[in-house]
């Protein structure tokens, strides 16, 4: 699907230039509960990673990322060499988004586009704390400042990537992005890139 998960992956492929397919499955009908998808993925999400030639499957959207890289990107041009300080800040990051952004502006959107009855508390719980978690980026950028617009390091990575999916779906929830400056500065430099633009467009809603 189309969403700020599923973007993580189409975009990590386009950089690390690999061929791959995918294939789209419908949430309205459930699809993504569905035995055989079940067998691949217990949790029922999406993305999950079906890689024939390691013989690969994985779910959680962290994990295919560091597997791909770890098989792929050998020569660590969107990751750190692991064992380095960089490649553990790069985790810590990483699980940021994962445990910060992700759960917290997801519940956002639930709350305001998707809840059966308008809950006022809800949205404005997690708008502040969707809110709060974009200054932390803030002060990320700011810290790695004299590296330039990356999150870890002196050029872009995972984590970059895990986060600039989920910053993408703010103007739709009527947060303006430049209310953090960095963080600005740091979108538009990933936005972008054509491997970036193309993994946006992929997957697509079947017609």
């Amino acid at each position: 699907m189309p969403t700020p998960n599923g973007h993580k992956v189409s975009i990590l492929l386009e950089l690390l230039g690999l061929e791959y397919e995918f294939q789209h499955l419908n949430f309205a009908k459930s699809e993504q509960k569905e035995p055989w998808f079940l067998e691949l993925n217990p949790n029922g999400r999406i993305p999950t990673l079906v890689d024939s030639s390691t013989n690969t499957t994985l779910s959680e959207t962290a994990a295919i990322m560091q597997y791909l890289v770890d098989t792929y990107d050998k020569e660590n041009k969107f990751s750190y060499k692991v064992g380095t300080p960089l490649y553990y800040k790069q985790l810590e990051v990483l699980y940021f988004q994962m445990a910060g952004v992700g759960p917290m502006q997801g519940q956002m959107g639930h709350f305001k586009f998707f809840a059966p009855e308008t809950i006022p508390y809800g949205i404005e719980r997690y708008e502040n704390e969707t809110k709060r978690l974009y200054s932390v980026v803030e002060e990320y950028l700011k810290r790695n400042k004299e590296n330039g617009p990356y999150l870890v390091g002196n050029h872009l990575c995972i984590a970059d990537i895990a986060i600039f999916t989920w910053a993408s779906k703010l103007h739709r929830a009527k947060i303006d992005i430049n209310s953090w400056p960095l963080v600005a500065q740091w979108f538009e430099n990933i936005a972008s890139l054509p491997e970036v633009q193309l993994g946006l467009t992929k997957p697509m809603l079947s017609t």
